[in-house]
């Protein structure tokens, strides 16, 4: 105690307080996989990293992608001229062939239906920077955002730990598949204002972030209208845009403020990034994109606390610039999600159990409320630890994501080979099975016989699939 309380003095509060969020389940999960991570071979009986929304199932294409183009980097014999070049100093502006093809790019997976501008484009590491950095822009300490629930648990941090800022849930219910509604909106903002908060604008995740789902059009329009009359900021997280694999179409706000009268752009700002849509997350790439003047100008400043470097521009500008290669790859990225996707729900369909029915993202909402055998959050939480401790699947709990409801779990199924899924699959059959039948503990023996393993992926040969959380490991699970 002395120890810590010594420390607390020595370091700053932004430091040491506990706004970071990681005392979740949501990132308790991520511990439990550290601590015992699944491998075919070296560790079966491991478990299941299905907390992770990554997007592994097109690496093949860039892989190919870049043997046919090695001028694309300045590390290769081919591409070696240009080193002097980009190893030098380069504006925080980004380079301009850089933004020229991410402009292009945004445009592409909205069908060409809006064009942005690249000078509009602020750079930051990953979402999770650009996400801060358009909330230092917009908000001071204690002033609140609006984001309707169930919502990306990460969000505390990303948005809150550093900045000061406060989340308000606006709750959203499975009667209507959780869609926002108007009067939800209404509702948060009066009770904010009430009790004295300054709400400076609304955060939507589209398509969603835990739901998978696409916000339909006539409710964007709600939502920008409410914003406006308002007179509050809207920051669209659009960095599943690319991952919409079937029915309804992805509609963005950009193509809305484009179609209304008397809307006031400059309250509207766009997060992107390419870890989603091209599976690229390690690149640490994340945009900001204002219809605001001033944002954009103080958010270019800003930016230099988070560049992306030189040298990862300069390859994904010429990557992305190939509109023959993106094109290919964007209908073939939504044809292998949408494939995985079926057959990870129609597999669950054996057992009874259900999903919230989704058409984007790298994950599914799945109802296991019939399993529950208590009807609150304290037994989704001991469901959860089963999941956890004994069918050795990390899936991630409703309330983590301050889901309205008990009982949902979001299940991410793109960072993984068919076989593992064949084999969570197989876990989740023999524990569901199991509880009909009043078996306390499924035997883990059940899910390693008879397996066909054929992995073929290079990232089991010599490590555990990653990333290795570097959060501490948690006391409330045990997963080992």
């Amino acid at each position: 105690m002395g120890l810590e309380n010594n420390s607390q003095k020595l370091l700053s509060k932004i430091a040491t307080n506990n706004k970071h969020g990681e005392n979740s389940p949501y990132f308790d999960g991520w511990k439990a996989y550290e601590s015992n991570p699944f491998h075919p071979t070296k560790n079966p009986q491991g478990v299941i990293q299905m907390g992770l929304a990554e997007n592994q199932l097109c690496f093949d294409l860039i892989e190919e992608w870049i043997k046919n183009n090695p001028k694309a980097s300045i590390c290769t014999p081919e591409g070696v001229n240009q080193f002097r070049h980009i190893a030098n100093f380069q504006d925080y502006h980004g380079l301009p062939e850089f933004k020229n093809a991410v402009a292009n790019l945004m445009s592409k997976v909205r069908g060409g239906r809006v064009r942005f501008d690249p000078d509009r484009l602020l750079m930051s590491g990953g979402a999770t920077g650009a996400n801060e950095l358009i909330m230092f822009c917009l908000a001071d300490p204690g002033d609140a955002f609006l984001v309707p629930s169930p919502y990306y648990p990460a969000f505390v941090r990303d948005l809150c730990w550093r900045t000061g800022l406060q989340l308000i849930p606006v709750q959203c219910h499975s009667s209507n598949n959780f869609m926002i509604t108007r009067e939800a909106l209404e509702e948060a903002h009066k009770k904010a204002q009430e009790e004295n908060i300054n709400v400076k604008g609304l955060i939507i995740t589209n398509p969603s972030n835990p739901l998978g789902t696409t916000i339909e059009k006539e409710t964007l329009k709600s939502i920008v209208s409410f914003i406006n009359e308002n007179n509050i900021h809207l920051v669209c997280d659009e960095i599943y845009s690319g991952t919409v694999y079937d029915t309804p179409k992805f509609v963005s706000v950009s193509e809305i403020i484009q179609e209304m009268e008397d809307i006031k752009k400059d309250l509207v700002h766009i997060v992107y990034s390419l870890s989603k849509d091209m599976g690229l997350p390690g690149f640490r790439v994340g945009l900001v994109y204002s219809y605001n003047d001033e944002v954009v100008n103080c958010g270019r400043k800003m930016s230099s606390f988070g560049l992306v470097s030189s040298q990862t521009q300069y390859f994904l500008a010429a990557m992305l610039s190939d509109d023959k290669f993106m094109d290919k790859f964007l209908v073939e990225s939504s044809r292998r999600l949408r494939a995985r996707r079926e057959f990870f729900t129609k597999g669950l369909e054996k057992v009874n159990i259900t999903c919230l029915p989704s058409n984007a993202g790298l994950f599914f909402w799945m109802n296991l409320r019939s399993l529950l055998k208590e009807k609150t959050f304290e037994g989704e939480m001991k469901l959860w630890r089963l999941i956890i401790n004994e069918v050795k699947l990390n899936v991630s709990p409703g309330s983590a994501f301050e889901c309205s409801e008990p009982g949902w779990y979001r299940v991410c199924f793109a960072n993984m080979d068919e076989e593992t899924v064949e084999i969570a699959l197989m876990r989740i059959r023999a524990f569901v099975n199991g509880r009909e039948k009043g078996v306390k503990k499924v035997e883990m023996k059940r899910w390693k016989s008879n397996l066909r393993l054929s992995f073929s992926s290079r990232r089991f040969e010599e490590n555990v699939m990653s990333p290795h959380s570097p959060i501490p490991h948690s006391p409330l699970v045990r997963a080992t």
